[in-house]
């Protein structure tokens, strides 16, 4: 083989060693590190910005229906969750003793009605009696003491009469709270609703003296009121009037939703957290729920439709206002820019201006998030630490 042939091959073997260089410098460094670069592709979307809290769910109508008289119960009409109406007969209580006071206060007034008789009929003769001793009294046939006797003895009969007609008062006021204790003795439904609890067994004893004892609760089970403890973390981001919704254990993604109603004032502490509670009505047409479940409540702080969307994690800070983001463009360069902000929820924010659809973005690690935040933070005039 001659020189010139050497060089040649020579010469090929550079060009194809160069070539397998640049060829392997692109196919491994970049790749490498473009892969190892964290990253997300701006889309479009809806996004809601929530605070989420547990809830206890009841009845937002109901009432304790107790016994207003003491006695044995005799009948109770009514089972766990029967329906009932407005004045339905729920249950009675033994009524004897109560019955046999209405017929003694009855039979008393029927004996002063006679007595009342008897005394109006004193009072006309002593009346008529007064009359002539006057008229006798003008002629001068009888004696100034014989008219202030008759005198005496018509006002005595007005008295006596005035004091039947107080006691027929007052025994009447008495009959009338023996006639509502034995209507207290059929206790009625005082709203329609649903038996949710019975507290009280057929034959069982009830004193009333003390206080009243429950017999059994009726609730409206078509309102359902959910009671939601929010943190103090949180709860300033509550307004009234916000809408909300909830799901339950095995509602299979069945959303209830309703308005917020009001925002106690009073706390709850529970294991050192503040909670306040922030209730609200929902419908519960189909009976689906029921007193005491437990509520995965979502209030919506604000929310936002088919918006352009970027994750959280690409933006950083500069202040309270703006915000700027990585992009990563199709020639592999990084460009930083300024981005305006919607609604954000932490995982998830609306850009409102700066990006545009399908364009990929830069994530932030760890240290770099924590990093923006110290130098949002920090006071101002302050050295970086």
């Amino acid at each position: 083989m001659s020189s010139r042939t050497k060089k040649i091959l020579l010469l090929l073997l550079v060009v194809l060693l160069v070539a397998a260089a640049i060829y392997g410098w692109q196919q491994f460094k970049a790749p490498e590190r473009s892969t190892h670069l964290p990253s997300a592709t701006v889309t479009r979307g809806n996004l809601q910005e929530q605070v989420t809290a547990t809830g206890t769910i009841n009845p937002r109508n109901y009432v304790d229906v107790g016994a207003q008289i003491s006695g044995q119960l005799l009948r109770l009409h009514v089972e766990v969750g029967d329906p009932v109406e407005a004045g339905q007969l729920l249950a009675e209580i033994d009524a004897r003793v109560l019955e046999a006071n209405v017929a003694a206060s009855r039979a008393q007034l029927r004996a002063q009605a006679a007595q009342l008789r008897d005394r109006q009929a004193q009072l006309k003769l002593a009346q008529l009696h007064y009359q002539r001793q006057q008229n006798l009294r003008a002629d001068e046939a009888v004696t100034e003491e014989a008219l202030q006797q008759a005198e005496a003895s018509y006002l005595s009969a007005a008295a006596q009469l005035d004091q039947l007609q107080a006691q027929i008062e007052q025994n009447q006021s008495s009959l009338a709270a023996d006639e509502a204790n034995l209507e207290y003795a059929r206790i009625l439904a005082p709203i329609s609703g649903t038996v949710v609890s019975i507290n009280a067994r057929q034959g069982q004893t009830l004193n009333a003296n003390q206080q009243a004892p429950v017999i059994l609760q009726i609730a409206d089970l078509s309102q359902m009121r959910v009671e939601t403890r929010v943190s103090e973390a949180d709860v300033s981001r509550l307004r009234v009037s916000m809408p909300a919704y909830f799901t339950t254990l095995g509602s299979q993604g069945q959303r209830w939703r309703g308005e917020l109603l009001r925002i106690e004032p009073t706390p709850v502490i529970e294991n050192n957290v503040v909670l306040y509670n922030a209730p609200f009505d929902v419908e519960n047409r189909r009976n689906q729920l029921l007193p005491q479940m437990t509520a995965q409540v979502f209030f919506i702080v604000a929310e936002t439709q088919d918006a352009l969307l970027a994750p959280s994690a690409a933006l950083q800070r500069l202040d309270r206002q703006r915000y700027q983001v990585t992009v990563l463009t199709p020639g592999g360069s990084q460009e930083v820019r300024e981005v305006q902000v919607g609604v954000n929820n932490r995982i998830q924010a609306e850009i409102l201006s700066g990006l545009q659809e399908g364009e990929i973005l830069l994530l932030q690690t760890g240290s770099q998030q924590n990093r923006a935040t110290q130098n949002t933070n920090r006071i101002p005039g302050m050295p970086r630490l």
